[in-house]
């Protein structure tokens, strides 16, 4: 039996692999961290802009407004990027679509760049919606070209790559953000051009790496280009048993054509994968993960960590981000996805629970906030070794060949909207409801759990149809959507 390191290193799939998640997922982790640590150098920017311009300062509520902008036009450029992947990717592809995405990304990094020469903040704001488009596409079609090329029996760890490179963006912009290196006045703009160099370097290297052998085979219907990317990927063999996995699929979606985002919400065969991944999706951005990468600052102000001691305290979090999902990529094949749902749920919403415990005792001892904070790390391991790695291999296991475009489109909606709605609305419930806010994070959490425990089956070492299959036989109350699809069709 071949180790993973084996499998992975006999063709080219991780040369890929890398190549896919510092273009795709790093890019949009990095752009959720970045803003944070330039953010005084920027309105000092926007501020001299602006009397330059007009020969007289901008009012303070003026320059907020332009930097909640900057940060929440991100989030709208993805909105965009994400409702997007269903018309490009049909039309040029999988690895031509995410080449588009890097170009977008460039197109940004240079937007940026010059905007401090030009003196002109709305060039910021215009480098924001186009890395939020990039990362909205690219991370998209970075998670379906992962789907697509990895084979049954390590589908779990290929698509984890996926969080880790997510993970390794998240500390990548802290890092880089820090005074030593580009956390500097004079620097902003470079600090926050990084991550477009990793797109120059997709763009040169993609061209000569396979398609997707599953886009190639049901979608173009040409098993030789099929074969051919298979063995380059995975090294020298037949293939045989995954070219009939994909024709049977191909086969049972022979009446079914690519369907669009109003089609795939009509269709009752679909409608639990859709409510699974809309409840876990919900779970994901709402269980405080988002909060804390985005807002660490403010958190661990409230916990009551020293300001000299916060930044290591988000270092220390970016790296039990990345170690854990590591962790995690080894573990998805042994134990299922099922079980690091459920647990990983349950064991976060305790740790949000005795948070809010602590936070109310924190004048009783100058040990509380540190006991605080210990929990706010347990929270990250446990979300990074069960939801937040197993939601990407999810995302990719759970809609067939004809369901996934628009699946994906409907799931990036979602995601790009709470991150814009949390971005916007965070600080106002911290401010008014101070530590009871994170019970909130705790009931979230504890939904999915339940959920997830006696809803969802286990699709370890299944292929999509079975998988799908397995969702039809899901009933509530004695009743599914596939027997009422039946009903309707004998009347």
């Amino acid at each position: 039996m071949e180790t993973l390191v084996q499998q992975l290193t006999k063709g080219t799939s991780l040369f890929l692999i890398i190549t896919l998640g510092l273009g795709g997922s790093f890019q949009n982790g990095y752009h959720l961290t970045s803003p944070s640590s330039p953010s005084p150098y920027i309105q000092r920017f926007i501020n001299s802009s602006w009397y330059d311009r007009y020969s007289e300062p901008p009012h303070p509520q003026t320059v907020t407004m332009i930097w909640s902008l900057v940060v929440s036009m991100y989030a709208v450029g993805g909105l965009f990027g994400a409702a997007s992947v269903n018309f490009i990717s049909r039309r040029l592809g999988r690895k031509k679509a995410i080449i588009c995405s890097s170009l977008i990304s460039i197109v940004g990094m240079v937007t940026m760049l010059t905007s401090k020469y030009a003196n002109t903040f709305e060039m910021i704001i215009v480098a924001r919606i186009l890395y939020g488009y990039s990362s909205g596409l690219g991370g998209s079609i970075h998670l379906i070209y992962l789907g697509e090329i990895s084979p049954r029996r390590i589908r779990g760890p290929v698509t984890l790559t996926y969080v880790i490179f997510l993970s390794l963006g998240k500390l990548s912009g802290q890092i880089f953000g820090l005074s030593e290196i580009l956390g500097r006045e004079d620097m902003w703009n470079v600090l926050l051009s990084v991550p477009a160099c990793f797109s120059l370097a997709q763009v040169a290297v993609l061209p000569f790496l396979p398609e997707a052998p599953r886009y190639l085979f049901i979608e173009k219907r040409d098993d030789e280009a099929c074969k051919k990317a298979l063995q380059r990927l995975w090294g020298k063999g037949e293939y045989k048993q995954e070219m009939e996995e994909m024709l049977t699929e191909q086969l049972a979606l022979e009446a079914a054509h690519l369907k669009s985002l109003l089609q795939l919400l009509k269709d009752r065969a679909a409608r639990w994968q859709l409510i699974t991944m809309s409840i876990i999706g919900y779970c994901n951005q709402l269980s405080g993960t988002l909060a804390i990468s985005t807002f660490a600052f403010d958190v661990f102000l409230e916990v009551g960590i020293p300001k000299d001691d916060i930044r290591y305290a988000t270092l220390g979090l970016g790296v039990s981000e990345i170690l854990t999902s590591i962790f995690c990529g080894f573990l998805i094949e042994l134990t299922g996805r099922r079980p690091l749902l459920w647990r990983g749920y349950a064991v976060t919403a305790a740790c949000w629970i005795l948070v809010t415990i602590t936070l109310n005792l924190k004048d009783l001892g100058p040990w509380i906030p540190y006991v605080t904070a210990t929990l706010i790390f347990l929270f990250q391991v446990s979300f990074r070794g069960g939801p937040g790695a197993v939601a990407s291999t999810l995302r990719s296991e759970l809609f067939v060949q004809s369901d996934r475009l628009a699946a994906f489109v409907l799931m990036g909606l979602q995601c790009w909207f709470l991150i814009a709605l949390l971005g916007l609305v965070f600080p106002f419930i911290i401010n008014s409801l101070g530590s009871y806010c994170f019970v909130l994070f705790g009931c979230v959490c504890l939904l999915g759990s339940l959920y997830t425990f006696f809803l969802l089956p286990e699709t370890k070492g299944k292929t999509l149809l079975e998988i799908s299959e397995e969702f039809k036989a899901i009933t509530v109350c004695g009743k599914s959507f596939s027997e009422e699809k039946k009903v309707e069709t004998r009347l």
